[in-house]
């Protein structure tokens, strides 16, 4: 089973591999970033990316959380949500390997969002490697945001 950090490690080498054959130049922060987790240079732009990954099937839709607790919870157990002002696209791996790219003014959910549905469909990018199957999603998102 894998660790929420292994799982999200998962995630950024999969939005890595797929920025790459998109052809974006991709750099990874030294240290930990608390608002994105890559930056790519895509067609001539500089965007700030942060990663989320889920194995998580709720009525054949993946939940994805969009808010941190955990290691980012500070000493009075606020919880982390996405700021749209301090990232361009959100990365999405989910367990079967779908992948979206989301922009940041698009993501509608300050808890959570639900992929593999219509809304946003526009956003799904080719299918990558798939998440090995575990529970410790399922966990996180029932305690959490």
């Amino acid at each position: 089973m894998l660790t929420p950090r292994e799982q999200g490690d998962l995630g950024e080498i999969a939005a890595l591999r797929w920025l790459a054959r998109s052809g974006a130049h991709v750099a990874l922060p030294v240290g930990h970033s608390p608002h994105w987790d890559l930056v790519a240079e895509l067609r001539g732009e500089l965007l700030r990316v942060q990663v989320k990954t889920s194995a998580f099937l709720r009525n054949d839709r993946w939940v994805v959380a969009v808010c941190t607790r955990g290691g980012n919870q500070s000493w009075n157990r606020l919880v982390k949500r996405l700021d749209p002002s301090r990232y361009e696209y959100l990365f999405v791996l989910v367990g079967d390997g779908r992948q979206w790219f989301i922009p940041a003014d698009r993501v509608d959910g300050s808890i959570s969002i639900t992929l593999g549905g219509r809304k946003y469909a526009e956003f799904e990018v080719e299918r990558g490697d798939p998440i090995p199957p575990g529970d410790a999603d399922q966990a996180a998102l029932q305690s959490a945001c």
